[in-house]
């Protein structure tokens, strides 16, 4: 959709998920096919190394500044998404979190080495239950953040997430193209066997030495990791990356719902998306 819409309006895609970035992730971030990078100019895929550091705040810089420059030659950008954090922090900006001292990071961290994700999905959900509910609880990085936020300032990680928007010199429109949960899921599952199918288990055993890489802890990865390392099986394993996806799809959709003013269509409806976009709503 996100393609059809850049050629309808002769422009161009930036992709606000961080997964996308890295050269080396193409089966389990779902990258874009040879043939749709070229159908229209794409920004922030293949930009950049798994072994190289980027924050969603280097995101937000970097996003903010090309589209500073696009803006000059055209009205309308797509932003193709699917995390919820970078959207966030392009179309709003980023809320000031607190310093985090370094030995309370490494604390939590500890815990997660020693205990697992499951201690982190506990702790958090007991100390700030709202976020628990928005977050990728797959994802052990964005759970130990959360927590270390707790620690170090006695207050929720969601209570700082809750300031107020910061101004933009665009104005974002925000799309969801919405499907009935059953057919959400069964997409999801097939997704993930064509995932399977076009090497994904290759793709994933080449890079299990540098597993401990940030870039790397997202679902898809972490699944077929505690394989590889014989703690479940790949049965168990293919079960897990189904069931965490329809997890994360569910995540976004409560998001989406949430904030209110996303606009939900159909994935077929592209003539009254089209007509929407062009009312300026």
């Amino acid at each position: 959709m996100a393609i059809r819409l850049a050629q309808y309006f002769h422009t161009e895609i930036l992709s606000a998920d961080s997964r996308q970035f890295f050269r080396e992730m193409s089966i389990g971030t779902a990258k874009a096919s040879p043939e749709e990078l070229e159908a229209v100019p794409h920004h922030f895929i293949n930009s950049l190394s798994i072994e190289q550091a980027y924050s969603v705040g280097d995101f937000e810089r970097d996003a903010l500044a090309l589209l500073a420059r696009l803006y000059q030659q055209q009205q309308i950008v797509i932003l193709a998404g699917g995390s919820s954090l970078y959207i966030k922090a392009l179309c709003e900006g980023l809320d000031e979190f607190p310093d985090v001292p370094e030995a309370i990071r490494a604390t939590v961290e500890e815990l997660y080495q020693k205990e697992g994700l499951g201690a982190l999905q506990q702790e958090l959900a007991l100390v700030d239950p709202l976020y628990f509910e928005q977050v990728d609880q797959a994802n052990p990085q964005r759970l130990v953040r959360a927590i270390s936020v707790y620690r170090a300032s006695g207050l929720p990680f969601s209570s700082f997430r809750a300031q107020q928007a910061e101004p933009r010199f665009f104005t974002p429109i925000y799309l969801w193209l919405e499907l009935p949960r059953e057919e959400l899921y069964q997409r999801i599952n097939q997704r993930v066997d064509q995932m399977l199918n076009t090497g994904l288990e290759a793709e994933a055993r080449s890079l299990y030495p540098q597993r401990h890489l940030n870039a790397l802890q997202t679902v898809g990865y972490q699944e077929l990791f505690d394989y590889f390392a014989g703690d479940i099986t790949r049965e168990e394993a293919i079960e897990l990356i189904k069931r965490n996806s329809r997890r994360y799809a569910k995540r976004q959709g409560t998001w989406m719902r949430r904030d209110g003013f996303w606009k939900a269509f159909a994935p077929d409806q592209f003539e009254a998306i089209i007509q929407y976009l062009e009312s300026g709503k």
